[in-house]
């Protein structure tokens, strides 16, 4: 006898802070449970046959109700309930999230002479993700850049753009990103607000996120995905340089397109290769 019921996000992970109100026809309250840390709900309360409403609540996502027929033997078996974070929108679980560099790239876009693009890439990174329980847009990211890490597949190129003509990375190692706030832009889409630190120069830049699902990974973790792009000004962060061709035209463009592919694993570390 009594009330079963689980309680998931649409990816499938358990809320463990949900709560199950269960009422009968005339709205009066007949049963109150919270959920495991499994998200199961599990109570022995013997009901009265006959036909229930129950009611899922849970900080940060949208109620959902449906009904409940309790038989002779007195139990009501709700099975699975969905939870849709509230506004339609989802995130990762809440909690810290690490970035894992082996699985993620930082790369940026250009164009070359007015008719091409060259692509580059930082290979040396690291950042936190950390996912608000309560209010999900106080959600926060931290990120760390090494500035000579930058690889175009030109090694005389790379070398320029470690120079004091753009980077300057004797004098500026790293580059990072702290982020002031997160706004919903829509189904699994985001807009981070925060700060760049750039080439000595620190400019507020928005990053437009995509959130692309969380999954178990083959060493036992949990993971998940985002993309995220932005464009900056180089002289924006006092990255004047440029070599002007005959034609009028600028060797590189003024213009940067910050392409991310990130994946970050839960908990406040990687763990052990």
């Amino acid at each position: 006898m009594g009330l079963t019921a689980r309680i998931r996000t649409r990816d499938g992970w358990a809320v463990s802070h949900a709560v199950v109100t269960v009422t009968d026809m005339t709205g009066t309250q007949v049963l109150r449970a919270e959920a495991d840390t499994e998200g199961t709900v599990r109570d022995t309360t013997a009901l009265a046959p006959g036909a229930y409403t129950v009611i899922v609540t849970a900080v940060g996502y949208a109620p959902a109700a449906s009904s409940a027929i309790v038989t002779a033997s007195g139990r009501a078996e709700v099975g699975t309930v969905t939870l849709a974070r509230q506004g339609g929108t989802e995130l990762p679980p809440p909690g810290p999230w690490t970035i894992d560099p082996a699985h993620s790239s930082v790369a940026a876009v250009a164009q070359h002479l007015g008719i091409s693009s060259v692509h580059g890439r930082f290979t040396d990174f690291a950042g936190t993700v950390e996912i608000a329980p309560d209010d999900v847009t106080k959600s926060r990211v931290e990120a760390v850049i090494r500035a000579a890490s930058i690889d175009t597949g030109n090694g005389m190129r790379d070398t320029h753009l470690r120079s004091a003509d753009f980077l300057d990375t004797e004098r500026f190692p790293e580059i990072t990103y702290r982020s002031t706030g997160v706004t919903e832009a829509g189904p699994d889409r985001w807009t981070v607000h925060g700060e760049l630190g750039l080439h000595g120069v620190v400019r507020a830049v928005d990053l437009d996120l995509s959130y692309l699902g969380t999954g178990a990974d083959p060493w036992g973790g949990t993971r998940a995905a985002f993309r995220a792009t932005t464009e900056l000004r180089r002289e924006d962060f006092a990255m004047n340089y440029n070599q002007v061709l005959q034609a009028g035209i600028a060797a590189i463009g003024t213009t940067l397109r910050v392409e991310l592919d990130i994946q970050a694993v839960q908990g406040e570390s990687l763990p052990a290769a």
